[in-house]
């Protein structure tokens, strides 16, 4: 996953920088390099991390504007860290939208009662996230 070593060496600049910071969660390279596109053209700036852990120390170091998340990750799973970001003070308002392969009704209704601030179920269309990406950074 170079795409993910990569990233986390910039976090810290993007961090700082003009851009909006995004986090974002998940093992799935090719669900990587779509959302790493779809920021890049809604010049965000991208932090990636492969798993739940990662997330958590990502977020407490980093504040990003919003977090992208899949549900199965390893070692975190979606549903624990959003259960931790919103206990914590230092992360409790950070918008948080699932990016997941859980697509049925229920599950959307269970996602959006454990407190994610929005959904997007895989495989997305780019105008979907790029929609719900602006929603939240108040981009037009």
């Amino acid at each position: 996953m170079a795409l993910i070593g990569e990233s986390i060496s910039k976090c810290t600049q993007a961090a700082q920088g003009q851009f909006p910071l995004i986090l974002v969660v998940d093992d799935d390279d090719d669900s990587l390099t779509l959302i790493s596109y779809v920021l890049e053209q809604l010049a965000c700036a991208a932090c990636f991390v492969a798993d739940g852990y990662g997330a958590l120390v990502a977020a407490k170091r980093y504040q990003p504007s919003l977090i992208l998340t899949d549900i199965y990750l390893p070692q975190v799973d979606g549903f624990n860290i959003i259960r931790q970001l919103r206990s914590d003070s230092e992360t409790s308002a950070i918008p948080i939208v699932a990016v997941t392969a859980l697509a049925s009704k229920d599950d959307q209704v269970k996602i959006l009662n454990a407190g994610f601030d929005g959904y997007i179920s895989k495989p997305f269309l780019i105008e979907a996230l790029e929609e719900m990406v602006c929603r939240f950074l108040r981009l037009t």
